[in-house]
């Protein structure tokens, strides 16, 4: 396994193209293949639109991982924004505060393997994702 890691502070619309390149080539590195490089890299653009639009700046954090016997890539996307009040609301397919589709952390939850969602009002939200090859 290759040291592959990437840091990506997240405070305007060119830093999520730079976390979502980020996460391109880290994924190619692990050996992800082109569909699901795209999906990662969908992914992490959801992860950090969100910090940018309802928290104004939070940081990106990208890795190449093992664990059990598995290889893969991790994001954690983290900032110290109002945090969410209901999670359950959140996690519903269609549900917007943002006066988007609604489909932004559900969807990134389809599209990876693993899903961790950590969220306290006034304090914040970190989301761990995790993709296996």
């Amino acid at each position: 396994m290759s040291d592959a890691e990437e840091t990506i502070p997240i405070k305007d619309e060119y830093a999520i193209v730079a976390a979502r390149s980020a996460g391109k080539t880290i994924s190619s590195k692990c050996g992800f293949g082109l569909v699901d490089q795209t999906r990662i890299s969908t992914a992490i653009s959801e992860l950090a639109r969100n910090i940018l639009v309802y928290a104004v700046t939070g940081t990106v954090y990208i890795r190449e991982v093992a664990a059990d016997g598995k290889h893969g890539i991790e994001v954690v996307a983290e900032d110290h924004g109002p945090g969410i009040v209901n999670l359950d609301l959140a996690m519903t397919d269609g549900h917007t505060t943002g006066g988007g589709l609604g489909a932004g952390l559900p969807g990134t939850k389809r599209l990876m393997d693993e899903f961790d969602i950590i969220s306290a009002v006034g304090e914040g939200t970190t989301v761990t994702v995790r993709k296996w090859l």
